[in-house]
């Protein structure tokens, strides 16, 4: 029975809910159905606005039917450009190879004539008034040890040996025994004739060589003569008529005589000069001497004329006045003794001609780092010397890292001079007294002659030098050539 109830109930509850949702659904198809109306009328609106655009496949096989023309034109496009790169690249193998024959014939012909140009080069340059020295090479001179007169006159014994030479038919000869028409008289004329005009030739190169020698060209004017030997013995081959070897040797040292004689003639001129600066030097540091001496006289008569009056008065001055006095009494004695000292030192600068001043001295601006200037002074004001140096010869001035008072001012510069002779600046003109050498060097050089104690400024002050580095790095960075950067570090790594 309770069983019977309860199905009952759940019928009735299943049928309830039934009617419920069959409700439910009535209520959705309406609302769905009248949302579907509205959607088709809105598609309907848009169909009529936009009817290309509802054309889809119309539009889809349009676009197709487009394409297909395009890829046809296309195809038949590449395939003609394909054929024309076949073609091309068939022509190309063959120019390629036509190329290389080329390129590979120039570059034969290029060898050939570059050594024929080599050649010309070299016989142009002989009569060319300058000439590279890293070509041919630096000529030292043959005869350093004689003087200009010894030179000229071993200029004029060698040309008296080639006139000799000449008379004596040892220069130029013929071996053959010519005869003209049957003539050996004749042929002997011409022989003769040949023989002149050979020596002229040759005498007149040689004689131009000689006579544009200096010391650019000296290697270049012996390869001049050399060569016109062989040219012009090659050009009488088929006369038989030669130049001697004894000849051209003759000649050769001839153009070394002549080179050497005016190398000594300029040599001696400006050691004459030199001698003559020297004796200015040591007039006008002999004038210094004795007028410094005579200044040193006056003031030591002076302050012993002033010393003697203050002491009169001393004896008769009062207590009150002899303090002040016994004051004005012991300045003016040390006074006289330095104006005695200062008398002295002068007195013994003009008795001992050695005695000076070896200076160590450089200028980073002028000549850069590492350059020293090391020379010798006799001046009473040896500063005096080094300030003349720096006035107008050089933008800037100098530092003196040493001032050395010896009793043989020569001999120590001299030494000096010597120990770095390998380090000059001027390997040429030794009176140059710049050296490219490290100061701790020249300390040790200067230790060695003279062991007292002598101070040394290790580091070159060169104030206008970076002062004006300074200045015109300022002045970059204010037209904007250079940035100013002050940060150790960069801003981007």
């Amino acid at each position: 029975m309770e069983q019977s109830i309860l199905v009952l109930a759940a019928i009735v509850l299943v049928t309830i809910i039934s009617i419920v949702l069959n409700i439910i659904n009535k209520k959705n198809v309406k609302r769905l159905k009248k949302e579907v109306d509205d959607l088709l009328m809105l598609n309907a609106d848009y169909q009529e606005r936009f009817p290309e655009v509802f054309s889809a496949e119309e539009e889809c096989k349009r676009l197709k039917n487009e394409l297909e023309a395009e890829l046809l034109v296309m195809r038949e496009y590449s395939e003609n450009r394909l054929e024309e790169l076949e073609a091309l690249t068939k022509k190309a193998g063959i120019d390629r190879d036509s190329i290389q024959s080329a390129t590979e014939k120039l570059k034969r012909d290029y060898r050939e004539k570059k050594k024929t140009y080599d050649l010309l080069e070299k016989e142009v340059a002989l009569y060319k008034e300058s000439v590279d020295l890293a070509e041919f090479g630096f000529y030292s001179p043959q005869f350093e040890d004689d003087c200009s007169e010894d030179l000229k006159e071993g200029i004029r014994d060698c040309r008296d040996s080639q006139k000799e030479m000449l008379r004596d038919d040892i220069a130029i000869y013929c071996k053959t025994d010519w005869s003209v028409g049957s003539s050996r008289a004749e042929g002997k004329k011409m022989v003769s004739r040949m023989i002149k005009m050979t020596a002229r030739a040759f005498n007149n190169e040689c004689d131009s060589a000689i006579s544009k020698c200096n010391w650019r060209n000296i290697t270049q004017m012996r390869e001049r003569i050399k060569k016109s030997f062989d040219a012009i013995n090659k050009l009488n081959e088929k006369n038989d008529v030669h130049i001697s070897r004894e000849y051209l040797s003759s000649k050769l040292n001839e153009l070394d005589l002549s080179y050497s004689y005016h190398q000594k003639k300029q040599q001696e001129k400006e050691e004459q000069a030199e001698i003559r600066a020297q004796m200015r030097e040591e007039a006008k540091i002999e004038a210094e001497i004795k007028k410094a001496e005579a200044e040193a006289i006056k003031e030591e008569k002076r302050y012993q004329k002033a010393l003697d009056e203050a002491r009169k008065e001393l004896e008769k001055a009062n207590d009150e006045e002899r303090a002040a006095l016994a004051d004005k009494v012991s300045k003016l004695e040390a006074d006289l003794e330095e104006a005695h000292c200062k008398h002295e030192r002068a007195k013994s600068m003009a008795e001992q001609t050695k005695q000076g001043h070896v200076y160590i001295i450089s200028n980073v601006g002028s000549f850069g780092d590492g350059v020293y200037k090391i020379g010798m002074t006799r001046r009473l004001e040896p500063m005096d010397r080094v300030k003349e140096l720096g006035d107008a010869s050089v933008p800037f001035t100098f530092d003196v890292h040493a001032m050395i008072h010896c009793k043989d001012a020569p001999a120590m510069e001299s030494m000096l001079h010597k120990k770095f002779d390998e380090r000059r600046l001027n390997m040429v003109n030794r009176r140059k007294e710049f050296f490219k050498v490290d100061l701790k060097d020249i300390k040790a050089a200067v230790q060695e002659f003279d062991s007292g104690d002598i101070d040394f400024i290790e580091t070159a002050v060169a104030r206008d030098y970076y002062e004006t580095q300074a200045m015109l790095k300022q002045i970059a960075i204010a037209d904007g050539v250079v940035e100013s950067n002050n940060s150790l570090f960069a801003e981007e790594i």
